[in-house]
């Protein structure tokens, strides 16, 4: 998850053809964060999927695609959408400036432009930024355990089956509970629970840590790791190592049936959605809660089968998982 650049310096993308006003933009804004150049705006897009910038400084009048074409295209991408977009161009006409902020664009500055001027906008909209993002990233956040909350959790799978459909990418789910978890806040006390739960969610930061990974409080004494481009067989062993490392923690449990150690139970599935969202056996794929159903389903029947394990739950079956 993306934080705010007030530990790291900001990125700056300039998407500029014109070399000399690139190396303009380059020479007024150097020390105000990392820069980066792209000759055009096919280049420019390639360049933003490698890497996010924190704010793009965007010419209008470029060969191949335009400026506005590129606005266009990261404002329809909502992982991209909200980077705050710039241009500085040559076109100065009304028509334009209207044209690039009904896209999107936070501002506009027609060329020649004041030095002075375009290092203030700037800061501006990069300390605007830094403040959005510090209130998305708090409203994300589950305050006891410091990890995605449920809001999160839902945002990111309905990006991320999108996503899986359109490239015909696999898309895997754990869902997991804490085993007997009543049992030990009753025992030990909501405070000791709590701090299980920290624990818990430690243990999960550390086995999502691929970039597109997700760890997320599901709600509850119930945890989820949402993972992308993943086959079943991944998500499988890494729920197994997941199991592992809650035991390791030796968490002491008095009133659990299963070990003297806390324990969770994990559900876990993977789909393969190609973009006719079709699961390509002729059952439908209905929406992004098939996978938390059969994800939910696999849990059920890991609890069933007397906890502290993991079952694959059946994305077209109800009735039918099994375990690896």
């Amino acid at each position: 998850m993306s934080t705010p650049f007030s530990s790291h310096l900001p990125h700056l993308l300039i998407i500029d053809d014109d070399r000399d006003a690139a190396l303009l933009l380059h020479t007024i804004l150097k020390g105000e964060g990392t820069l980066s150049t792209a000759d055009g705006g096919l280049a420019g897009l390639a360049m933003v999927q490698e890497k996010f910038p924190d704010l793009i400084l965007l010419d209008a009048d470029m060969p191949q695609i335009s400026g506005f074409e590129v606005c266009a295209a990261l404002k329809a991408d909502p992982r991209l959408a909200k980077i705050p977009v710039i241009f500085v161009t040559g076109c100065a006409d009304v028509a334009s400036e209207t044209r690039a902020l009904q896209l999107g664009a936070v501002d506009f500055i027609s060329k020649p432009f004041s030095p002075l001027v375009v290092k203030a906008r700037v800061r501006n909209h990069l300390l605007l930024k830094q403040h959005i993002d510090s209130l998305q990233q708090l409203a994300a956040i589950d305050g006891l355990t410091g990890i995605a909350n449920r809001r999160s959790f839902d945002e990111a799978l309905e990006m991320e089956w999108r996503r899986a459909a359109r490239r015909g990418e696999p898309l895997a789910l754990m869902l997991l509970d804490v085993d007997f978890f009543k049992r030990y806040n009753d025992h030990y006390g909501h405070p000791a629970g709590d701090l299980c739960l920290r624990h818990i969610a430690q243990v999960l930061s550390t086995v999502a840590q691929r970039p597109g990974d997700l760890a997320a409080r599901y709600g509850g004494e119930e945890f989820a790791i949402l993972a992308p481009n993943t086959h079943l067989e991944a998500i499988y062993h890494l729920a197994e190592e997941l199991c592992e490392r809650v035991r390791q923690l030796q968490l002491p449990h008095e009133r659990s049936e299963v070990a003297p150690w806390v324990t969770v139970s994990i559900g876990v599935c993977s789909v393969l959605v190609p973009g006719d969202g079709s699961t390509g056996s002729g059952r439908p794929v209905d929406s992004p809660l098939s996978l938390v159903q059969a994800a939910d389903r696999g849990l059920y029947r890991a609890k069933q089968a007397g906890r502290n394990r993991v079952v694959v739950g059946s994305l077209l079956d109800a009735g039918s998982s099994a375990t690896l």
